[in-house]
């Protein structure tokens, strides 16, 4: 039972309290998952089957329930496959997919003169770029590109390049500061690979790149 007190003077003066009037409980098996429904119960002194006390009339609760599954077997299989991706959106062709490229971070890239990097992918012709860091070697980018596709990438590679600008050199505007060349046909059969790649080109330069395939 709680108790409320009221301080005065420094004293505490006990000035109500709630008493439990009775209890019960429903088991989940008399449950229809995502289905209301209505129940009368019993009010008890408690869940002893044994009590005499429970022979006595305490009143009954009507409640409205309904039970809500935490997971059902899909989450359950996501939760088991570490890989596991969501479908491609509607309108993806049916016999490829769509690729998902990650560009997560870099670290350890140094340009001679000067080190504002940006990513940028090439892949099939189609070029996209991340936004541009300023003075860091350790940049994060977090950001996320799309590419549909006819059918799977088993046999395409996506060319990774990380390079620095600087409108403050007129000379040396652009630098590469390294690049990896990332075959695709294990991101098909796995659905989801996140790696850490060395870039080419540079003394001690790793880029995090996330690969996913979805499919309709």
């Amino acid at each position: 039972m709680d108790e409320w007190f009221k301080i005065v003077d420094g004293c505490a003066i006990q000035v109500g309290k709630h008493d439990k009037m009775g209890m019960n409980v429903i088991p989940l098996k008399d449950l229809t998952p995502d289905e209301n429904k209505v129940m009368t119960l019993d009010l008890l002194k408690n869940m002893d089957p044994n009590d005499v006390q429970n022979e006595k009339s305490r009143g009954q609760i009507v409640v409205e329930v309904v039970y809500k599954p935490f997971k059902d077997l899909e989450t359950e299989r996501d939760l088991d496959n570490p890989n596991a991706v969501g479908k491609a959106p509607e309108g993806t062709p049916s016999g490829g997919g769509l690729l998902v490229v990650i560009v997560h971070e870099a670290q350890d890239i140094e340009g001679k003169h000067h080190t504002n990097p940006y990513v940028r992918l090439l892949f099939k012709g189609e070029e996209k770029r991340t936004k541009h860091v300023k003075k860091n070697r350790d940049p994060k980018w977090g950001e996320e590109f799309q590419f549909t596709l006819e059918e799977p990438p088993t046999s395409e590679r996506l060319h990774v390049e990380v390079l620095s600008s600087s409108k403050m050199s007129l000379l040396h505007s652009k630098e590469y500061l390294g690049y990896v060349i990332i075959n695709l046909a294990d991101v098909v059969t796995n659905r989801r690979i996140n790696e850490k790649y060395h870039l080419i080109d540079s003394r001690n330069g790793q880029i995090q790149i996330e690969l996913q395939w979805k499919t309709s």
